[in-house]
């Protein structure tokens, strides 16, 4: 029975402790409850290269899991940085997350001051791709591999130009860490984007350029660009007759592609851990597969810990890229 010494009367002290009750058990239903709206996954590029189409396909895998659409929105500008301040500044709810690729490195290493931390301004999810850059130069270049054309290029230095995406890009960075492992004198020339770098290639106009491999497989296939060697550490099963750059003459060279998610930092750890298992899982689909390798790129299951210390070791290590180099940005 109720005692009436409190001064309440028995109906009003029924109703706080009804009150009191349903605020402490439908807490845990509330958050159960997440997510109970589309995700929105931000991708800082526009429609169409391979950041939009690995979100794409890997939304479309997590979206069962998960009981909610994810929908892709596409935030470009600034080399990437618009649409990661996008995301950095939303509410950690569970409902925004960033594709985040090389181009989030470089982005960190060449500028010491971003609109946002890229370590703690975030929570990784995990890793989602890989994929080996390809060096390609045009096929009048009297070379057939590797090997002669560091040959060539140590004995006429200046002779070879390079093309990029861009200063500062991810390829402009890989092709100077090239450089300068190699010991050859090669001149960069900035382009925007891949497509007119590699049109400028095959006309003749430069000489090489370090890409990705469906920029590039198809013409090295119709014998408008000849490919010298992969960046990656082992061969890519998508063209295994090509050798590594390490193995041709440059040992412990190394430069890749890489995708992945991360969310708010405020974002709850349950919900991270959850996307992070939901990803892991989607991962696994051979029909997921079968759609990253029209992208060259191969799934790559990551924890979000062991991705969070992944990008912070390639910021430090691309930091040090542009420092002996000295790239700066645009």
């Amino acid at each position: 029975m109720v005692s009436m010494r409190s001064g309440l009367s028995a109906p009003l002290l029924a109703a706080i402790l009804a009150t009191a009750f349903n605020a402490v058990t439908t807490g845990p239903v509330q958050a159960q409850a997440w997510p109970a709206k589309p995700i929105r996954l931000v991708v800082p590029f526009p429609p169409g290269a391979s950041n939009d189409v690995l979100s794409r396909i890997t939304a479309q895998a997590m979206s069962p899991g998960l009981g909610q659409q994810i929908v892709v929105e596409n935030r470009p500008g600034g080399g990437g940085i618009v649409g990661s301040e996008v995301v950095a500044r939303s509410p950690g709810d569970g409902y925004s997350m960033l594709n985040i690729q090389a181009s989030f490195v470089a982005n960190a290493a060449l500028r010491p001051r971003l609109p946002y931390e890229p370590i703690a301004d975030f929570a990784y999810v995990g890793m989602m791709a890989r994929g080996p850059l390809l060096m390609v130069v045009h096929p009048s270049l009297p070379v057939k591999n590797l090997r002669e054309f560091l040959a060539l290029a140590k004995s006429k230095p200046g002779l070879v130009n390079y093309g990029s995406t861009g200063t500062g890009s991810h390829n402009h960075m890989a092709t100077e860490l090239f450089r300068r492992m190699a010991g050859i004198n090669i001149i960069h020339v900035p382009y925007k984007g891949a497509a007119p770098a590699l049109t400028d290639l095959m006309g003749g106009h430069i000489q090489l350029v370090m890409t990705s491999l469906p920029s590039a497989m198809t013409q090295v296939q119709a014998g408008r660009m000849k490919a010298l060697g992969v960046a990656s550490e082992k061969r890519t099963s998508f063209m295994p007759q090509v050798p590594t750059i390490a193995e041709s003459g440059v040992p412990g060279y190394m430069a890749e592609f890489w995708w992945g998610l991360v969310v708010p930092v405020k974002t709850p750890a349950e919900i991270t851990a959850r996307l992070g298992s939901e990803l892991a899982r989607a991962l696994q689909s051979t029909e997921l597969r079968q759609s990253f390798a029209g992208e060259g790129a191969e799934p790559a299951t990551m924890s979000g810990e062991a991705f969070q210390r992944f990008v912070s070791n390639e910021i430090n290590r691309w930091r040090k890229v542009a420092q002996e180099t000295g790239i700066k940005p645009e």
